[in-house]
């Protein structure tokens, strides 16, 4: 059995996608439709940059959804894998929205249109610079949730964004509650890492930007998708899209459960996890959570005919 992994926010690079534009007509009317539904060239900032105007969020979340469907069209169109030996679609953070196209409950303009919004309402949710991000390496989230528990309330927004992984939890929060929180952790000799992104994502500081896209996400048509969708918020399997729609919205300022999620679909009998899309971020995250997994990460044509191949044995 197999699940199929979406990357989110973090995987993008100027001149992501650019093999796989080169050497299909496919790829160069998805980029063209994306150019289109979003009134300015994200083709040419997905090819050529800048680097800073791509990295901007209502950029790169529609940038990163182009790649990813272009890639996932390529390998059911041009090659003809069989989808079927797929169960579960998961994508993170705003890679759920490439999973949920990818699994035909919604369409790529509505899910283009969702993204740039959902971009803009996340940056414009905080101002610039009063919030702060961090990784904490090698402590177990219920140690974690501890330290986060004790601390005093009135000391602001400090909350996990995101459950990456074994040893990977990402923090998010105001500014001066997050460099408290890490001087507490350098106390107990715990690793962490600033974050270098425009904004607290995943915490309740972004509720203003969920607000925003409540009316945006409610008025868009979801179908029922073709394949189990892994949410982000319960980490469990959804298909009714008026929960996928709610779970959405949720999602912008709860917690990432991305572990969890994998811990699910492994418990689900999956052995295989095919991350499409640029990067390879999520890959590491299953080698670091899922005992034995045979991991296949789809970035070029080579990568496409290895894991073809490789499926064929």
């Amino acid at each position: 059995m197999s699940a199929l992994l979406f990357p989110g926010q973090g995987s993008q690079v100027v001149g992501m996608g650019l093999e796989f534009y080169s050497n299909f007509d496919l790829v160069k009317k998805i980029f063209k439709q994306a150019d289109s539904k979003l009134n300015y060239s994200i083709t040419k900032l997905i090819l050529e940059g800048p680097e800073n105007k791509l990295q901007l969020t209502e950029n790169t979340q529609p940038a990163i959804l182009t790649v990813s469907y272009s890639i996932f069209r390529v390998l059911k169109d041009e090659f003809g894998f069989d989808l079927n030996t797929f169960k579960y679609f998961a994508g993170h953070s705003l890679g759920e929205y490439s999973a949920l196209v990818c699994a035909g409950s919604l369409s790529f303009d509505d899910a283009l249109y969702l993204l740039h919004e959902r971009g803009k309402a996340m940056q414009e949710a905080v101002p610039v610079g009063t919030g702060s991000m961090i990784a904490v390496l090698g402590m177990k989230i219920n140690d974690i949730n501890d330290l986060l528990n004790s601390r005093n309330k009135n000391e602001g927004i400090c909350e996990i964004a995101n459950d990456n992984a074994n040893g990977q939890v990402i923090i998010s929060g105001d500014k001066k509650s997050v460099e408290s929180f890490q001087m507490t952790l350098k106390e107990y000799k715990i690793k962490s890492i600033p974050l270098k992104v425009s904004a607290p994502f995943h915490c309740l500081l972004m509720k203003p930007a969920a607000k925003s896209m409540e009316e945006k996400i409610n008025n868009t048509e979801f179908k029922d998708p073709l394949f189990k969708i892994i949410s982000n918020v319960t980490a469990n399997s959804e298909s009714k899209p008026n929960t996928i729609k709610r779970l959405l919205i949720e999602q912008i300022f709860s917690t990432v459960k991305w572990r969890e999620g994998l811990i699910y679909m492994s418990n689900g009998g999956i052995k295989n996890f095919v991350e499409i899309g640029p990067g390879k971020v999520l890959t590491g995250m299953v080698k670091r959570t899922v005992k034995e997994p045979n991991c296949f990460s789809i970035n070029s044509i080579t990568d496409i005919k290895n894991f073809i191949n490789e499926f064929k044995k």
